[in-house]
């Protein structure tokens, strides 16, 4: 049995394994990092993008070529068909769709003239087709362009 003044206290931190202080110190020779190779020499970490001499995800994708137009936008492209999806009280009008959170600002619409449409719709949109003009005209709407 063990008496209190036998117990010893537990190291909490032990001290570091030096390493490459000769082979008496339990770390000479190869200092733990195993025989030969790039990974035990001094600085011979390989980067995490490195494949194993494949040519590396990086160079295989191709590079974007060509000129990229920073003022480009976003079109919206409403068919006939699609236009009761959009419109709100017979009116289709870009404000509205921005508050409402179906466009982000900044979007431009287009209405296209795919189906047809059986209601008058005012329209005040960036861009309209001429075959969809003519419909909604037809109809009894009115078609407005916006800047």
């Amino acid at each position: 049995m063990e008496q209190l003044h036998d117990i010893v206290g537990i190291k909490k931190n032990p001290s570091r394994k030096r390493l490459g202080r000769g082979s008496s110190a339990g770390g000479g020779n190869t200092s733990g990092r195993g025989n030969k190779g790039q990974k035990s020499r001094t600085g011979g970490q390989i980067p995490a993008y490195f494949e194993g001499g494949q040519t590396p995800l990086i160079r295989r994708l191709a590079k974007r070529r060509g000129f990229r137009s920073h003022r480009r936008f976003k079109i919206l492209r409403i068919n006939l068909k699609d236009l009761a999806k959009y419109a709100k009280d017979g009116q289709i009008i870009v404000r509205q769709l921005i508050a409402e959170g179906q466009i982000t600002p900044g979007t431009k619409v287009k209405i296209l003239g795919e189906g047809g449409i059986t209601a008058p719709y005012t329209v005040q949109v960036h861009f309209v087709s001429g075959s969809a003009r003519a419909k909604i005209e037809e109809q009894g709407g009115s078609v407005e362009i916006i800047q």
